[in-house]
């Protein structure tokens, strides 16, 4: 069974900064284009980033553009999400999301609270 482990939330003031991570024991990340989405109280769960099998594109949906950023780190296995500038508006369920050749596998989200 492929697992994806995300880390790195928590509690967090408005402006501050936190870094996700996403992981796998089972599967190797640089074989799959790789999102982060989020889910809010609304049940909503929009992607947020994107980046490239390569590494060489990266995309972020228009919430997150400038403060949010998506990387790879192949010799660890690992995707993050770095966020800055946080809002309350950016609480949520934070998922890591892996996708190839018809196969998808989703992370068992964190919890991001961004509140004073």
């Amino acid at each position: 069974q492929v697992r994806l482990v995300e880390s790195g939330g928590g509690l967090v003031q408005p402006g501050g900064s936190l870094r996700l991570s996403c992981t796998s024991s089972e599967i190797t990340l640089s074989d799959y284009e790789m999102r982060w989405y989020r889910q809010t109280s609304d049940k909503n769960r929009p992607w947020i980033a994107h980046i490239r099998r390569d590494g060489a594109l990266r995309t972020y949906a228009d919430s997150v553009k400038g403060r949010f950023t998506i990387s790879r780190d192949d010799a660890n296995n690992s995707v993050y999400l770095e966020m800055n500038n946080l809002m309350p508006e950016d609480t949520a369920v934070y998922y890591c999301h892996a996708y190839a050749w018809g196969q998808d596998y989703w992370g068992q989200g964190i919890q991001v609270t961004v509140s004073s």
